[in-house]
């Protein structure tokens, strides 16, 4: 007997299935374009794409951003495990509806980037960087860190403008009770 699901909502294969495919898709991109840099960036001159502003600069990164933590990997790979951890908590506790798929996408967003720095953590024990915004002398950056960032950003956008109602998030308290229903219509 198949389930009936309302308006918006989607079956639980699916949506992870979905999740699973951009996960799979965004860390594939990520690793491909850091192969790029390894090839054609590696021991050449910068890729000047606009003078002043923008360039494509190798570097290998064993620290974090600005430096900090060199040759800490211990770290970087024990943080993105918590962070995976509640991220994949997070994704299976979401309502599969409409209303959160842009909280799913960025979730996968968040979790694409980090596993796409730790591959290069633990296969390489540096990360490949290669974007470097020269006008403000911003750390150099890859496709990953682009994922985290911007999805970590939007994050905060939706929770402040988007999902402002306590219910939007019930289905994180510890019962895990949420009844599907979104308060308006399917917003």
């Amino acid at each position: 007997m198949k389930e009936k699901y309302g308006k918006g909502q989607q079956k639980g294969a699916a949506w992870y299935i979905t999740g699973l495919i951009g996960l799979l898709v965004l860390i594939a991109l990520d690793q491909w374009t850091k192969h790029l840099a390894v090839l054609h960036l590696k021991d050449q001159p910068d890729i000047i794409l606009i003078p002043g502003v923008f360039q494509l600069h190798y570097l290998e990164n064993r620290g974090a951003a600005f430096g900090i933590l060199q040759n800490q990997q211990w770290v970087f790979i024990l943080l993105c495990a918590v962070f995976l951890i509640f991220i994949i908590w997070f994704y299976l506790r979401l309502p599969k509806q409409s209303h959160y798929l842009p909280l799913a996408a960025l979730g996968v967003g968040i979790a694409a980037g980090a596993v796409g720095n730790l591959i290069d953590r633990i296969r390489l024990n540096y990360v490949v960087d290669f974007f470097y915004a020269s006008c403000i002398d911003f750390p150099v950056f890859n496709v990953a860190d682009i994922y985290v960032t911007v999805s970590v950003f939007l994050l905060v956008f939706f929770i402040l403008f988007y999902y402002k109602e306590e219910e939007d998030f019930a289905f994180l308290k510890k019962d895990g009770k949420h009844d599907g229903n979104i308060s308006s219509s399917d917003k």
